[in-house]
């Protein structure tokens, strides 16, 4: 039982709970201690040291909106966001209700009354943002894996594929997301016709695409490399049992390069995730970068506070995003934990 809850913390990245495991399990409780210190304790001290470091220099950095907020003013910040957001719902709830009353009410008069049921327009909170954020990298990260992966076993398995591309490999990916985005506005502006049945907005397809075009290259990289890594007696034997193309893939590349696959999916989300908020800033998608940009320009004596706590909420998202792939990544390699 304890192999399996180890196994387990390994792969989801829950380190700091292996010594505990092994002092139940009845390992040298000194050792696993000292261990748990290594990767729980000192961790811990530094962040509040931190903590402090923060908290004695911010107050004596003034800037237009005021003095850097310190860790208790940002903690205000997220509590009053925090409320926001179940306020917000809240008059949603009653917006809704009271809808719903009317409707009930004018079918009382007349059953065949025509009801229309419209929306609550009402701001997006905080999480809400969040949410969208989410939304928008998960989109944009999945049409850029969908294009890399098939793009990569193509020019892993074709050396005359791979010399042909690449070049254009090498110029499109250090372009920054600021130069994608106008010309990503304009083609989407020009193809997307919304309308009240649309289904996504236009900056939502513009952000999405942006991360797509900045965040495909990991991957298609990776999973090059990954395919023409494959042992050579593995391909061999394809050729000798006579397999088709996509028998060969399936059987013998893929789980191959799976573990290459996914180390470049790892670091597509995490580009596609710092990508998301300049995109987001200039489309103004209703997330995080869009948030950031309205307190940024809002310049009220909470507004720094606010940004800080959208910095910390994008580096904290960013890591727990990271750890999902790898302990994805950590359960494709087949390797032993």
């Amino acid at each position: 039982m304890s192999n399996k809850l180890i196994k387990f913390f390994n792969i989801t990245g829950l380190t700091w709970f292996v010594p505990l495991v092994k002092i139940a399990a009845g390992e040298n409780p000194a050792q696993q201690l000292r261990q748990l210190w290594l990767i729980m304790g000192v961790p811990i001290v530094a962040f509040v040291l931190f903590l402090g470091l923060w908290s004695v220099t911010a107050s004596r950095i003034n800037t237009s909106l005021g003095a850097i907020p310190g860790p208790v003013a940002v903690w205000h910040e997220v509590e009053g966001l925090i409320d926001e957001h179940f306020a917000e719902k809240v008059k949603m709830a009653e917006f809704y209700k009271r809808q719903d009353q009317r409707n009930q009410e004018k079918l009382a008069e007349d059953p065949a009354a025509e009801i229309k049921f419209r929306p609550y327009t009402g701001k997006s909170t905080y999480l809400d943002q969040i949410i969208t954020s989410l939304y928008t990298v998960f989109a944009g990260f999945l049409i850029a894996t969908i294009l890399a992966v098939p793009l990569g076993i193509l020019c892993g398995m074709s050396p005359v594929i791979n010399t042909a591309i690449n070049p254009l490999i090498q110029i499109f990916k250090p372009v920054s997301p600021l130069a994608w985005l106008p010309i990503v506005t304009l083609v989407v502006s020009a193809v997307y016709i919304t309308t009240d049945d649309s289904w996504f907005a236009k900056s939502f397809i513009t952000s999405a695409v942006t991360v797509t075009l900045c965040s495909l290259w990991p991957t298609l990289i990776n999973t090059a490399v990954g395919v023409s890594s494959i042992d050579r007696d593995l391909s061999n034997v394809g050729k000798v049992l006579r397999l088709d193309w996509p028998t060969q893939i399936k059987r013998i590349i893929l789980p191959s390069a799976l573990p290459y696959i996914f180390t470049g999916m790892r670091l597509s989300l995490g580009v596609g995730w710092m990508v998301l908020i300049a995109a987001e800033m200039l489309a103004q998608n209703p997330g995080l970068g869009k948030f950031v940009w309205d307190e940024f320009q809002n310049g009220s004596s909470n507004s720094l506070g606010r940004i800080m706590v959208a910095v910390f909420t994008i580096g904290i998202i960013g890591f727990i995003l990271d750890r999902i792939m790898q302990s994805l990544q950590t359960v494709f390699s087949f390797s032993k934990i």
